[in-house]
């Protein structure tokens, strides 16, 4: 750590020299992205496959901004998280445990709030891996980054449930945390049939349920996401102002850096750093549609994912919601006004997905209390509860 701490030094005191020029540089990209008008940025950016990088697709304008509405006189927030226990190989027995928690918030003139959480143990072979419809020899094993994106799935479905549950008289907030998009799809080399059962399967019909609770009262659904690290509005500005055709940009660009002028402009800045300067709190920014291969391809129509920016007070939280959302005046506003709600409340954090997450963490003592529930159970049917050796040794160092 001695050694360390001369390093992180040097980062910092490299970073301060380095922070005055990057203001400067700033100012001079959002001087150049406030003269391209709307029409340019949605033809430039409708677009965008061919190009190394991942640009927002601009359907309204490129960088306008929006003040808060105000919330409705009642109104309910839902809100779920979800937490798990992967397989371990080191154990005789194959399991995984899901927990989902959640609340429902009711405010106004009849105030209200429920607490839940939900644990799950999956057992069985249908729970443990995905199979190929069209080929029995072909399957896939719920864990790790898999397992990530069946916990996501399962969370929207109970967030459905929480919905549905909801005063039937009241418009809803349903939120969760994270994204729509499953990414975890696009990195990974899964099969055909992994995407069409999580996505297929799973995700949309729990969003195409949230959105026909939206044609019985007013019911929005979005995903937060906290200090997030996306460049796509970045990119859809250096898009619009980008000069040159699609071989130059192959050749000279990546997801966050460019050779070529004036796209170098927008080299190593983040999507939060342009609305940093742009928003004050309580403001959003232009609703943007993302061009993910992920919604685009997989996603129906009325589920593909569009985002916005929000000053939540503390920090530029990024807004994901469904077309069905972006779409309609009455639900995105709905959407903004009442996550911004949330931030004020939450001390700059939406207070639905924090008390969520309190309901749904498996912490460290939770999991040591886990393995050690499940290897009495075993040894109570008379059952082997041997652990590898090398599971043996981390726990039981002997040097």
């Amino acid at each position: 750590m001695g050694q360390t701490v001369l390093q992180l030094d040097h980062l910092t005191q490299t970073a301060r020299r380095d922070s005055e020029a990057r203001e400067e540089r700033l100012t001079a990209l959002l001087n150049a992205a406030s003269g391209i008008d709307p029409h340019t940025a949605a033809e430039k950016t409708s677009d965008t496959k061919r190009r190394p990088y991942l640009a927002a697709e601009v359907e309204e304008s490129l960088l306008d901004v929006y003040p808060p509405p105000d919330p409705p006189a009642d109104w309910v927030v839902a809100g779920v998280d979800g937490s798990h226990i992967d397989v371990d190989r080191h154990l005789p027995v194959a399991c995984y445990l899901l927990n989902f928690g959640g609340c429902v918030l009711t405010y106004g003139s009849r105030p209200d709030a429920t607490l839940f959480s939900e644990p799950h143990l999956a057992t069985t072979p249908e729970e443990l891996y995905l199979s190929d419809p069209k080929n029995a020899n072909s399957e896939e094993t719920i864990s790790g980054a898999l397992l990530g994106l069946v916990r996501t799935v399962k969370e929207l479905e109970t967030l459905a449930n929480t919905v549905e549950e909801c005063p039937p008289d009241l418009p809803v907030l349903g939120l969760v945390d994270g994204s729509l998009v499953l990414w975890g799809l696009s990195g990974q080399a899964f099969r055909p049939y992994v995407g069409d059962a999580i996505i297929g399967d799973g995700l949309l019909p729990a969003m195409r349920r949230l959105e026909k609770q939206a044609e019985k009262r007013p019911v929005a659904l979005a995903a937060y996401v906290s200090y997030p690290r996306s460049t796509e509005v970045v990119n859809a500005v250096r898009c619009s102002l980008c000069p040159h055709d699609d071989v130059v940009c192959t050749q000279s660009c990546n997801n966050r850096r460019s050779t070529q002028q004036p796209c170098a402009r927008a080299n190593d800045f983040l999507d939060r750093d342009l609305f940093q300067r742009l928003l004050e709190p309580g403001w959003r920014s232009a609703v943007y549609k993302t061009n993910s291969s992920v919604s685009r391809d997989s996603y129906d129509e009325e589920n593909k994912v569009y985002f916005f920016y929000l000053n939540a007070g503390q920090e530029i939280g990024r807004v994901e919601i469904p077309k069905w959302v972006a779409k309609n005046e009455t639900l995105l506003s709905l959407a903004h006004g009442l996550v911004w709600d949330q931030c004020q409340r939450g001390q700059g954090y939406p207070v639905a997905i924090s008390e969520s997450h309190e309901q749904a963490v498996i912490n460290a003592g939770d999991r040591r209390v886990f393995r050690r529930l499940l290897t009495d159970s075993l040894e109570r049917q008379g059952l082997s509860a041997a652990t590898s050796q090398k599971d043996r040794s981390k726990r039981s160092p002997w040097v």
